[in-house]
């Protein structure tokens, strides 16, 4: 017989996942008097870096949920980025500092995405109507008269009247609701890797985002607090096993070992290209993972999920406080679907096109175009602008 929770307050929100899009989403509806339940799967906040990058406006987002101090002091600001030749080096770099009359954080913080978790749940527990549940992992969803109902792997349920899917790119949660998940796979894998010493040394004005072009094989490094990560491109068909034991060789030309660098962790992945067919479904929202993935060049998977769970979330603790409508938080849902179709599908995609580039005369003239928009400062902010994901907010009803 399997036991039922009731839980304690009739507009109680659930939430699936303690990753930083679900906390994010709880801290927004705890702030607003909702009572809220994070149903995680796992025994502990997980402690993967994963995501290390965020942008301006989530930094303002963040903000304004009383974390942001805590974690610039855990982070390592980055004033600037930059485009790479892995042959040749530095084609040209972009200065954050343009954006300081559109956003108090004209840089990207980079720091790992489990030193913001412990963050929201340290602030979400000033909240009495407020709880996260670990060892609780949602299986199903169905719908009640009331609300809805997490179905959880022990055959536990658990009762609320509202539930946010943020468990991640493997959703049940999406699964159960039936919304579909289109898109691509990309054909290579990615292997990501933290390197224990500072490649720096031997790559002459390394900024502290670098996205390195190349023909064969295109590179990205990213400093973060504790590491440097790089990321490469390897093709399918190959065991995980032989391509980890001949990392080493592949990074020659940022280290100064003759034996290759000093990795402190490397794994590879399969990255895919995909979006709900909805962010709402009766009385479940999705967001972040749960709702759309996209490749990692540009840094802008876990950011626009947060945008997801703040928006949203918003939008949801209005309708369920009397604020707001119920068309609203459908337009809400609808618009960020949108956004993540045209905007940060377009611009990661966008991303994984330039850097592998192959014809020397398109390349020629990509340099050349990088080159320009750095020279000009009006080019360079509204380039910023969009790679900083102001744009993809500007005029956004539920901003505020």
């Amino acid at each position: 017989m399997t036991a039922t929770r009731q839980t304690p307050a009739a507009d109680r929100v659930l939430v699936a996942g303690a990753g930083p899009v679900g906390l994010t989403a709880a801290l927004v509806l705890a702030r607003r008097g909702v009572p809220v339940t994070v149903l995680e799967a796992g025994a502990e906040l997980a402690t993967e870096s994963r995501a290390s990058t965020f942008h301006p406006p989530t930094l303002e987002m963040l903000a304004e949920l009383g974390v942001v101090d805590a974690l610039l002091a855990r982070g390592l600001i980055a004033g600037s980025f930059q485009f790479r030749d892995r042959r040749t080096g530095p084609v040209a770099t972009l200065d954050l500092s343009l954006l300081s009359e559109d956003t108090p954080y004209p840089f990207r913080l980079q720091c790992e995405q489990n030193k913001l978790t412990p963050l929201l749940v340290d602030a979400l527990g000033r909240f009495p109507d407020s709880e996260v549940r670990f060892g609780a992992r949602v299986a199903e969803v169905e719908r009640t008269s009331r609300g809805v109902c997490a179905v959880l792997s022990d055959g536990s349920r658990v009762l609320g009247s509202w539930l946010v899917g943020a468990d991640g790119a493997h959703s049940a949660v999406r699964r159960s609701v039936g919304a579909e998940f289109h898109g691509i796979t990309y054909p290579e894998r990615f292997l990501v890797a933290s390197l224990d010493e500072d490649p720096g040394a031997v790559l002459p004005d390394l900024a502290p985002i670098a996205y390195v072009l190349d023909p064969d094989e295109w590179m990205v490094l990213l400093r973060t607090p504790d590491h440097w990560r790089v990321l490469l491109p390897t093709p399918a068909g190959t065991s995980d096993r032989s391509e980890l034991a001949c990392l080493p060789g592949r990074l020659l030309d940022i280290t100064a070992h003759p034996g290759g660098p000093a990795l402190a962790h490397a794994s590879l992945y399969r990255v895919h290209q995909r979006v709900a067919g909805t962010f709402r479904s009766g009385r479940v929202l999705l967001c972040g993972d749960a709702a759309h993935v996209n490749n990692p060049l540009g840094g802008m998977g876990m950011n626009s999920g947060i945008h997801d769970a703040v928006l949203m979330g918003r939008a949801l603790a209005d309708l369920v406080t009397g604020a707001g409508s119920d068309e609203e938080l459908s337009d809400c849902a609808e618009e960020r679907r949108a956004c993540a179709l045209r905007y940060v599908g377009a611009e990661t995609h966008g991303n994984w096109e330039r850097l592998r580039i192959r014809d020397p005369g398109e390349r020629a003239a990509l340099a050349a175009e990088l080159r320009a928009t750095a020279a000009d400062p009006v080019a360079a902010r509204r380039s910023l602008l969009r790679s900083s994901m102001i744009d993809s907010l500007r005029g956004v009803r539920w901003s505020r």
